[in-house]
Parts: C-alpha cells; sequence; structure tokens
C-alpha cells in the first residue's frame, strides 16, 4: 500500500460511518416520527371531536404530503445532491413538531401532519436510494439491519410518546403536542453526520438510465408494487390502529395499549434482525410469500381469538416487518442499473395505496360500526366496526403473499432473480 492510499483509508472508513450514522439514525428517527400517533391520535379524535371517518382521512389526507415529496425527491436528488435531499427531511420533520404543538384546529393539525409527511417522503426515498448505492453485498441482510434500527424506534416511539403526554411542566401536562415538539425534535440530530459526510452518487450515465415509461412496462415492476403496497398498508395501519382497537374494543388502559403495540414492534424489530441472513439464503421473493402470510394469519386468529389473542396482534409484527427491506434489497439487486428508477416508482405508487388504505379502513370501521348498530342496537356496533376494519389490515397482509406468489411463478416462467 503506498502513503496515498494509505492516507484515503482512514478518510474513506470514517466517511462509511458518517454514511451509516445517517442510515440508521435516520431509520432511528423515522420509526419515532411514524409511530408516535397510535398513542396520540385518541387524545386528538377527543380534544377536536372527531369520528373514525375523520381519523381515517386525517391519515390520509396528509400522506398525500409523504406521496408529493417522492414524486419530486428524485428530482431534488439529480439537481441538487443527496445530501442536500436528507437534510431537508430531517429540517421539515423538526419544524413540523413546533406547528404540532401549536396547533389548536383540526385543520391547523392536518396542516401541521402535511409537512411533516412531506418529510417522512423525502426521508424514505432518500435512504432507500442511499442504502442500495452503500449497501453492495449481503444486501437483504444490510437492508433488513438498516429498517432494524426503525423497528427499534418503534418499540420505544408508543410507551415515551405515552409517558411524555402525561407529562406536566410549566403548570401544564405536554398532551400530545409537546410530546411531538419533542419526538421531532430528534431529527436534528442525523443532521449533523449528514453535514459532514460525502455521499456517493449515481454511477450510472444519465443516457443509460432506464426511463419510468419502459420501467412500467415490465410486469415485474407492478406485482412489486402490489407487494409493497398491501405490505406497507398492514405495517403502517397498526401504528395508527391497534391502540384505537385495544382501548375502545377491549377498555384497555392507553399505557396497556401502547404497551401492545410495543410489543408489536419488538416482535418486528426482532424479525428484522434475526430474518434479514434468512433472505439472503432463501431468496427474496420466497421469504415474502411465507412472511406476509404468517403475518396475516396470525391477524386473524387474533381477532376471532377476541381479547385473550391480543398477543397475536403483537405477533403478526413477525412476519410484516422484513417486507419493505426485502423489496428494496430486490429492487436494488434485481434492478441495479435502475434502482433509482425502480425505487421511487415503487414507492410513490405505494404512497398513493397507503392514502387508499386508510380510507378504507376508517370508512369500514364506521360503515360496518353503523350497520351493527342500526340492526341490533345492542350496543356491538363499534367491536363490530373495528374489528371489520383489523380484517382488512389482516386482508392486506394475505393479497401481499398472493401477489408474491404470482411474481415467483413469472420470474421463474423468465428464468429471472428469485
Amino acid at each position: 500500500m503506498n502513503s496515498e492510499e494509505s492516507r484515503t483509508q482512514p478518510a474513506k472508513r470514517w466517511n462509511s460511518l458518517l454514511l451509516l450514522l445517517v442510515v440508521f439514525v435516520g431509520f432511528l428517527v423515522f420509526g419515532f416520527s411514524e409511530n408516535s400517533k397510535g398513542p396520540a391520535l385518541p387524545g386528538m379524535q377527543e380534544d377536536f371531536a372527531l369520528d373514525e371517518w375523520q381519523i381515517g382521512l386525517l391519515l390520509s389526507l396528509n400522506s398525500l404530503g409523504y406521496l408529493l415529496a417522492c414524486s419530486f425527491t428524485i428530482v431534488l436528488t439529480n439537481k441538487l445532491g443527496l445530501r442536500f435531499a436528507m437534510l431537508l427531511a430531517f429540517g421539515s420533520m423538526a419544524v413540523s413538531g413546533v406547528f404540532m404543538f401549536l396547533s389548536h384546529s383540526y385543520a391547523a393539525l392536518s396542516a401541521s401532519y402535511f409537512l411533516m409527511y412531506i418529510g417522512n417522503g423525502i426521508l424514505e426515498i432518500g435512504l432507500a436510494l442511499l442504502t442500495a448505492r452503500i449497501f453492495i453485498k449481503n444486501t437483504g441482510m444490510m437492508m433488513n439491519l438498516s429498517h432494524f434500527f426503525y423497528g427499534l424506534s418503534s418499540v420505544v416511539a408508543p410507551l415515551f410518546a405515552s409517558m411524555l403526554m402525561g407529562v406536566h411542566l410549566f403548570d401544564m401536562t405536554l398532551s400530545w403536542g409537546g410530546m411531538y415538539l419533542i419526538m421531532m425534535s430528534l431529527s436534528i440530530i442525523p443532521m449533523i453526520p449528514a453535514l459532514f459526510a460525502a455521499f456517493p452518487r449515481d454511477t450510472v450515465a444519465v443516457e443509460d438510465r432506464v426511463s419510468y415509461a419502459s420501467y412500467m412496462k415490465d410486469p415485474a415492476a407492478w406485482l412489486i408494487v402490489g407487494i409493497l403496497s398491501f405490505g406497507v398498508i398492514s405495517e403502517l395501519a397498526v401504528g395508527g390502529w391497534l391502540v384505537n382497537f385495544l382501548e375502545k374494543a377491549y377498555d384497555w388502559t392507553p399505557t396497556a395499549a401502547a404497551g401492545m403495540l410495543s410489543a408489536f414492534f419488538i416482535c418486528f424489530t426482532a424479525a428484522r434482525l434475526v430474518l434479514g441472513p434468512v433472505t439472503d439464503k432463501i431468496g427474496f421473493i420466497r421469504s415474502l410469500i411465507i412472511f406476509s402470510g404468517s403475518s396475516g394469519i396470525c391477524t386473524i386468529a387474533a381477532i376471532a381469538a377476541g381479547e385473550p389473542g391480543a398477543f397475536l396482534f403483537a405477533l403478526a409484527g413477525a412476519g410484516i416487518a422484513p417486507i419493505y427491506p426485502t423489496v428494496m434489497a430486490y429492487l436494488a439487486r434485481y434492478y441495479s442499473r435502475s434502482s433509482d428508477t425502480a425505487i421511487t416508482f415503487t414507492v410513490t405508487m405505494m404512497g398513493i395505496a397507503s392514502i387508499i388504505g386508510n380510507l378504507l379502513i376508517g370508512g369500514i370501521t364506521e360503515w360496518t360500526k353503523d350497520l351493527f348498530t342500526q340492526e341490533d342496537g345492542s350496543g356491538m356496533g363499534l367491536l363490530r366496526g373495528l374489528q371489520a376494519g383489523y380484517l382488512f389490515i389482516a386482508l392486506c397482509a394475505l393479497l401481499c403473499m398472493l401477489i408474491s406468489v404470482l411474481l415467483y411463478r413469472y420470474l421463474h416462467k423468465r428464468g429471472g432473480a428469485i
């Protein structure tokens, strides 16, 4: 090794460490942002007198911010670089916490959530592009490891959020607004390594990149959109609806319900840590079939068993956890020369599906509640509505499994990577 190489090696290792900090701490912050809403939603619902449909509408309309961010992030990174995109994501999330704290109406709350989802969308695309560029070897394991940090913060987020909401400070209770102010301020931390790291550039020449029009002609591209969409609807819906379900269906306390949500994310996090190497060994698509199917079955069993089977809601987290990172690993490996296009298109389509999914869960819950209330007047309407909404979450996991089977058969016939 010559003297120049000996000088550059420590610099490369230091830069790699900074990039890993951006990825791992970025996913930690992402987990806090996404999964603090479970304990907060009942408080928001009470403060603004919202019904289940309005909660679903809140989550869906504000997902438009996420979708908007997905649509322009790739342009942003091409023109201003990945570093700028990451700093903008973290900055938007931090500012949204301030606005959340100051929200005193449903409209102001919606605007604050919209800004937070803008930051989340930029961060999701940015982290996906960054991990696709730096995790060249053991892609499945490294993708699951990076998403493990999302699960790690998701374990803590519901309990931490629930605890913060009850804290008395300066003769006032922090409630959900103060909780979001503190939680979203954590977004400032990963901005520090992002400022000093040298971000990798896309090595594929502009003329060699696959266009969106060309990519959309591939049937596998649409199948993977279906897999990720149904998988993510099933995953993210738990953060928004499980606490609400347990409090209203089984009269659990907010602390107990938040504890079960944390248990879900314990299973979720452990699965990403343990099952990452499994996806590399048995294949990405086979893994998707097994994991999504097990999650759907566990969720249906939890609903059928009633309150004694509530632990199965948590166990379902182990199945749904590897879906997103495994799909990202598949896109990075199978579309290595067009990963930016593949990832951006897939995640954007997933954003559209998430909007529809939240609307459907809220609508199914409200419609079924009204139906059973009118039919028997026994007071079981709310329970049946919540069960119906959660059955849709289970159905999404099973549809994820079904489409994975279709993709497996398609790729097998074509001789593609499985």
